[in-house]
């Protein structure tokens, strides 16, 4: 592996980790290194899991001494959300890796949609309408996202976020920091899916996790919104090439050009 993946992995942990904690889809940051590192769709995938695990322990701890967290609610709405990863894992590791790829690319796009559309806006425009307490329609709405986080990871902080703030009943400061938590609880069991069908890689896993960690921990004591722009815009053009390569659409277009 070229000397220049390992810092390029470092830094997109860094990225990532600031980008999930302070709301989400650093994913499409942190898998596209790992694409672009040489590892398979699906491997990266699973390799992800180690530094979404590690950066969402040290958001929570951050989140914690700021004492911004609900660990009861977090952990509660953590079952559901579990109980989904495990079968968003499980279609994950059994799936066609090139179906996987082609999937993929498109949740990449769609999520590229979501960041045009804003979604916190609409997030913070009904906060007011949600209500507390478990209900049925809760518990499948967490068990949904959770399927989602399971199989795929990327984005799911968007929804998480919609579903604590517009379900849940939580601000959206605060649904940052459960969203941490319930991250955290279904990522363990998602790994473990993972690393028992051999599609986790620690050595690099563990690199990304280094950046990761140090992303969220900055995360968690800095607000940057003039540099959110340019990080917004840098995954826009990641995950467009990211999505292109998964497509085919790069390979075409080097036959074409004759390259």
């Amino acid at each position: 592996m070229p000397w220049y993946i390992y810092p390029l992995v470092v830094l997109a942990g860094v990225a990532g980790g600031f980008v999930n904690v302070l709301a989400g889809n650093g994913s499409l940051i942190m898998l596209p290194a790992l694409i672009f590192a040489g590892l398979p769709a699906n491997v990266a995938n699973g390799t992800n899991r180690i530094g979404i695990l590690l950066q969402n322990v040290v958001g929570v701890a951050g989140f914690q001494q700021q004492k911004k967290l609900d660990w009861r609610g977090g952990l509660w709405l953590s079952i559901p959300a579990t109980l989904g990863s495990i079968v968003g894992a499980k279609i994950a590791v059994d799936i066609n890796r090139t179906v996987f790829e082609r999937v993929l690319a498109v949740a990449m796009i769609a999520m590229l949609v979501l960041m045009f559309l804003k979604p916190e806006r609409w997030i913070k425009g009904h906060a007011q309408d949600a209500v507390r307490g478990m209900t049925v329609v809760k518990f499948l709405v967490f068990f949904a996202i959770g399927i989602y986080g399971g199989f795929l990871q990327a984005g799911v902080g968007v929804f998480l976020l919609a579903g604590l703030v517009l379900s849940a009943g939580y601000d959206i400061v605060r649904a940052n920091a459960v969203k941490l938590v319930i991250v955290l609880v279904y990522t363990v069991a998602a790994l473990a899916i993972f690393w028992v069908n051999a599609q986790v890689e620690w050595g690099i896993g563990l690199l990304l996790a280094v950046g990761s960690m140090i992303g969220a921990w900055l995360a968690t004591r800095f607000a940057a919104d003039k540099g959110a722009v340019w990080v917004r815009r840098f995954v826009i053009v990641v995950v467009l090439l990211s999505a292109a390569q998964l497509l085919g659409v790069l390979q075409w277009a080097g036959r074409l050009l004759g390259l």
